[in-house]
C-alpha cells in the first residue's frame, strides 16, 4: 500500500517519511521509573531539536520501514545489517531535516487540519482500491498506526508548504529556458516504441511425480513438432490467426492471438529478444515455456516520435522545478540548522549525523 497521500501543493511532489531494521543497540539504556509501585520504561531521547524530541522509537520505526523496503525490492541475498549501517546516517539526518521544516513551516501560520487528513485518507484509499477494513489491514502489515500515519502526511504537507513560499517565488522559468531543456533533453519526450504481436501456443501435458510437474520426452517431442508444423505453414503464407484460432492453446486464441499494441520496455528480457529479430510479418522460432512452445509474428513496430513542445510543456517546466528544488531546499536546510538548537543525548548518533550533513553539504556544493 502506498502511504504517500498527495498535499494540495501539487507543484512540489516530495515523498513523505517512510516509517522505517531493527538498530544497534543503544549506547545507554533506557531511564525507568517507579510508578505506582511498578516499573514503567520512559522513552529514549535521542536528540532534541529546537526542544521537540526524536526518540530511539521512532528511529527503530524509520528503520524498520527501511530494511522492509529493502526485503521486497532485493529479497534475502541482500546484507541487511550493512545496509542498515549505510542508511541510518541518511535517516537521521532526514528525520531532524522534517522536524526543522515542519517547526519552520509552523513559524509560517502553515495548519495541518483534521478535514486535511481525512481527505488524505480518502486519496490514499481511492489510490489503492482499499475501503476502511483494508486501509487497516494494509497498515498493520506496514506496522503503522493511524496517528504515524496522520504525522507522515502532516510532514509531507508542512514541507511542500514550506517549499512553496521560501522556494517558489524563485522558481520563475523563462518559455527560453523550456525550450532549450526540450532541446537538450529530446529522448525524454519520445513517444514510446510499441509492437503488435500475434502468439500461438502449443501445450506439453504434464503430470505430478514427487510434487513436481513433470512431462514426457514422447509428449514434449510431439508438441515441438506441431509448433514447427505451424510455423512452417505461417512462413509459407497461411493466415497467422487463423492457425491460431484453428490450433493454440493460449488464452488469446479467440482474439487471433492478438497481444497489444504493447511498450517494449513492459516485456520480458526474453521477448524483447525475440521481437528484436524480426522485422514486421516475421514469425520468432519456437521457444520452450513453462507450459510448452509458443511462436510469435510481429505485426506492427511503431517509430517512436518526438512529443511537440506544446504537449509537453507542462512535464518540461515540472522537471526544470524538480531539478532546481533540491539544492534550493539545502539552502534552506542549511539555515535552519545554523539556526536550531540541537541537543544530542547520544554522542556516537551526533557524530554519525554531523558527518552525514558534511558530506551532502559537500556535495551540493560540488555536483560535479
Amino acid at each position: 500500500m502506498s502511504v504517500t497521500a498527495a498535499a494540495p501543493h501539487a507543484w512540489a511532489q516530495v515523498a513523505p517519511p517512510s516509517p522505517a531494521p531493527p538498530p544497534a543497540a543503544p549506547s545507554t539504556p533506557p531511564a525507568s521509573a517507579a510508578t505506582d509501585g511498578h516499573s514503567a520504561i520512559i522513552e529514549r531521547v535521542l536528540v532534541r531539536v529546537n526542544g521537540e524530541i526524536f526518540t530511539q522509537s521512532q528511529l527503530t520505526n524509520r528503520q524498520i520501514g527501511v530494511l522492509r523496503e529493502l526485503k521486497e525490492s532485493a529479497g534475502s541475498t541482500t546484507n541487511l545489517e550493512a545496509e542498515l549501517s549505510r542508511l541510518t546516517p541518511d535517516i537521521l539526518v532526514r528525520a531532524i531535516d522534517q522536524l526543522l521544516i515542519a517547526q519552520h513551516g509552523r513559524e509560517l501560520g502553515i495548519t495541518f487540519t483534521d478535514d486535511q487528513f481525512k481527505s488524505a485518507v480518502e486519496n490514499i484509499k481511492k489510490q489503492n482500491k482499499l475501503d476502511d477494513d483494508g486501509l487497516r489491514r494494509a497498515m498493520q502489515q506496514e506496522g503503522m498506526t493511524m496517528d504515524e500515519l496522520r504525522q507522515n502526511i502532516e510532514f509531507s504537507y508542512l514541507e511542500q508548504g514550506v517549499q512553496q513560499r521560501e522556494i517558489g517565488p524563485s522558481m520563475t522559468i523563462t518559455l527560453e529556458e523550456q525550450r532549450q531543456y526540450y532541446k537538450r533533453h529530446g529522448d525524454r519526450f519520445m513517444t514510446p516504441l510499441t509492437v503488435t504481436l500475434r502468439e500461438l501456443s502449443i501445450s506439453v501435458p504434464t503430470q505430478t511425480q514427487n510434487g513436481k510437474e513433470v512431462s514426457s520426452v514422447a509428449d514434449d517431442n510431439d508438441a515441438r513438432t506441431r509448433i514447427d508444423g505451424l510455423r512452417t505453414r505461417a512462413l509459407g503464407g497461411e493466415d497467422f490467426a487463423a492457425l491460431v484460432s484453428a490450433n493454440s492453446d493460449s488464452a488469446t486464441k479467440a482474439s487471433g492471438g492478438l497481444i497489444g499494441p504493447v511498450n517494449v520496455s513492459d516485456l520480458s528480457d526474453a521477448l524483447k529478444d525475440v521481437v528484436s529479430s524480426l522485422e514486421p510479418g516475421g514469425v520468432s522460432e519456437p521457444i520452450r515455456t513453462t507450459r510448452g512452445y509458443q511462436i510469435f509474428k510481429l505485426e506492427t513496430r511503431s517509430v517512436p516520435e518526438l512529443h511537440p513542445f506544446d504537449d509537453v510543456r507542462r512535464e518540461i517546466e515540472n522537471a526544470i522545478r524538480n531539478e532546481r528544488l533540491e539544492p534550493e531546499t539545502q539552502k534552506l536546510l542549511t539555515r535552519l540548522r545554523s539556526q536550531a538548537v540541537i541537543e544530542w543525548k547520544d554522542e556516537s548518533l551526533r557524530q554519525i549525523y554531523e558527518k552525514r550533513v558534511a558530506e551532502t553539504t559537500t556535495a551540493a556544493a560540488d555536483p560535479s
